[in-house]
């Protein structure tokens, strides 16, 4: 997602250009295949740079948290983000960035590239527990078997002893009654 601002440097402050993305590029992890990015993004020329306003929709290859399969997980990014010339575009001369954390960069000859926003977006916008679907059953803690895929032959799990006076109390309705006086 390249896009050529020479132009829109050279326009006033307030001028800006309006794009439909859908393309097919390297997201979050670098599989072979790409994900397909698809939304709008507007470039507005600042006093400083260029304004990236987007709405953007794609997927990323995420390991369920439960199963541990590999799914695609939908992502919706809404980006806002201020790219800065390193070259004035009228005299060639370099241009000082903004002293800030990690400020985006228009390239040399003009390109931005929103690749390495997107990345940063979607990088966030991950769940931080991250499920195939919301009925995901998992897998067996006993022999690992997926239990989504088919039910496992373990026998039914034998409790801890220790929590027996707190499966009494589980059963009974909750009532908890003081036997310390009766185990004295």
């Amino acid at each position: 997602m390249e896009f050529n601002v020479a132009q829109l440097l050279k326009e006033p402050v307030g001028q800006s250009r309006h794009y439909e993305i859908d393309e097919t590029t390297e997201v979050i992890d670098s599989s072979e295949e790409g994900h397909n990015v698809k939304g709008t993004v507007e470039l507005l020329r600042t006093d400083r740079g260029i304004l990236v306003r987007g709405v953007l929709d794609t997927t990323a290859k995420c390991v369920c948290s439960r199963c541990l399969e590999v799914f695609d997980c939908p992502l919706h990014l809404e980006i806002t983000e201020e790219f800065f010339p390193t070259v004035d575009v009228v005299t060639g001369l370099p241009l000082k960035v903004p002293e800030e954390d990690s400020p985006f960069t228009i390239a040399a000859k003009h390109i931005l590239d929103l690749n390495e926003a997107v990345r940063q977006y979607a990088l966030l916008s991950l769940p931080m527990k991250q499920i195939c679907r919301p009925d995901c059953a998992g897998l067996c803690p006993n022999c690992g078997t997926n239990l989504n895929l088919e039910r496992c032959q373990c026998s039914a799990p034998t409790s801890d002893p220790r929590w027996a006076k707190l499966t009494k109390v589980a059963t009974s309705g909750g009532q908890l009654k003081n036997n310390r006086n009766e185990e004295k």
